[in-house]
């Protein structure tokens, strides 16, 4: 017991920043310009989700969560940490519910898109993964390779997620399809806080604001 105690949380990070930043950096540059595709098939998804076509939507990101979980997590970051084919797995699953859910229809909100606190929240999300991320390494001056783009790495891919099915899931289904999302994003930003990234408190910021967007439209539905 007192030796799992003596361990702090950077213990678990076996990579320096550096190390970390130059592997995304690498999945930029292997896969250019594969980002403008991913990119234009995320912002397809948000108007198709929006547009009640609901199941097309939910299927759309599933390609792309394989491919992450393929590419990033089994190809090059559990090269780093051990832990990397385990959350690779996680990805597998996510998007396997994905498309489990497009064809079955569970937990569609199909109710017209009024303009509401949730879908607002999720339309914010989403456009923040699409948009916002890509920009950030870019504008505190790292390179434009290191840019993290949706559908490309894990970050903006599981924000923008998170931002779409607050927009066309409800119920049971909206929290089972937010749950691997939301923890990524928790062990990003702890990973990202040890790296001393300032990324770790935007990624903590668009959790509390996704989970304000499940509980909200988790009671509304109800009523």
């Amino acid at each position: 017991m007192n030796a799992w105690t003596s361990y702090q949380l950077q213990d678990f990070i076996p990579f320096t920043a550096e190390v970390y930043f130059r592997l995304l950096e690498r999945m930029g540059e292997t896969f250019w310009p594969l980002h403008l595709l991913t990119l234009a098939l995320g912002a397809a998804t948000l108007v198709l989700a929006l547009t009640q076509r609901t199941r097309i939507a939910c299927l759309l990101p599933a390609p792309f969560w394989a491919f992450v979980a393929v590419a990033f997590f089994f190809q090059r970051y559990a090269a780093l940490n051990w832990a990397g084919g385990y959350v690779g797995d996680a990805f597998i699953v996510q998007a396997v519910l994905l498309v489990v859910m497009a064809l079955t229809g569970w937990g569609m909100d199909n109710a017209p898109r009024a303009t509401n606190p949730p879908v607002a929240i999720g339309i914010a999300i989403t456009l923040f993964g699409l948009i916002i991320m890509p920009l950030m390494a870019p504008l505190s001056g790292g390179p434009w390779f290191q840019a993290e783009v949706y559908g490309i790495h894990a970050d903006p891919t599981a924000v923008t997620t998170l931002g779409l099915v607050l927009i066309m899931l409800r119920g049971f289904a909206l929290w089972i399809a937010a749950i691997i999302p939301a923890l990524w994003l928790v062990v990003s930003g702890l990973t990202l806080q040890v790296l001393d990234s300032s990324g770790a408190v935007v990624l903590f910021a668009v959790l509390a604001i996704a989970l304000v967007g499940l509980v909200w439209k988790s009671i509304a539905s109800k009523r």
